[in-house]
């Protein structure tokens, strides 16, 4: 009796986890297309190997010198590696925020240079476009990684799937008797 169950839960499970795993593997090669898609749309080409001006740069983006920007990984090294390093480079490591509140209160100061009020309000617009510019492709990386997982996590699914498949129509299906 047991072995029946057993038999039976491993078939029933194992094709679940097939089904499971057909699907999960669609979802990741659905997210990678469309992440593909949409940073192609953009028409971004990595930085020429004359731009990258820094060894951390050379290091994280060297290898797709001059190619489309259309993959999870590209997006977050020209994320974290490029846009970035120039934005600090431009507030002398200040972010948007601090810019933001230093701007704030410098147009409120009625004594305030205009040219100094002007170019911080500049520094200000340029760190937002930036810092959006970054969270757009850090998401468009988060659903690329999103995508791998469900790929690996679907081959390993359908792996396991059929492997217990296997088991349940094999050694631990009953014994007819006759």
């Amino acid at each position: 009796m047991e072995r029946t169950v057993y038999g039976v839960l491993s078939r029933v499970a194992g094709v679940i986890l097939v089904i499971v795993g057909i699907l999960a593997i669609w979802g990741g090669t659905f997210a990678h297309g469309y992440v593909k898609e949409q940073l192609s749309q953009e028409r971004i080409t990595m930085p020429a190997d004359a731009a990258l001006t820094t060894p951390e740069m050379k290091s994280a983006l060297g290898k797709w010198s001059g190619t489309p920007l259309d993959s999870g990984p590209k997006a977050k090294a020209y994320a974290n590696n490029y846009i970035l390093e120039h934005m600090n480079a431009s507030s002398q490591g200040k972010t948007y925020s601090e810019v933001s509140g230093e701007y704030t209160k410098l147009s409120k100061d009625t004594t305030a240079d205009p040219a100094a009020v002007k170019k911080l309000g500049d520094l200000r617009q340029t760190l937002f476009m930036g810092d959006t510019l970054r969270g757009l492709l850090l998401s468009a990386y988060g659903w690329g990684l999103i995508g791998t997982i469900a790929l690996y996590g679907g081959v390993a699914l359908v792996i396991i799937g059929v492997i217990l498949a296997a088991l349940g129509f094999g050694p631990l299906r009953s014994k007819k008797t006759v």
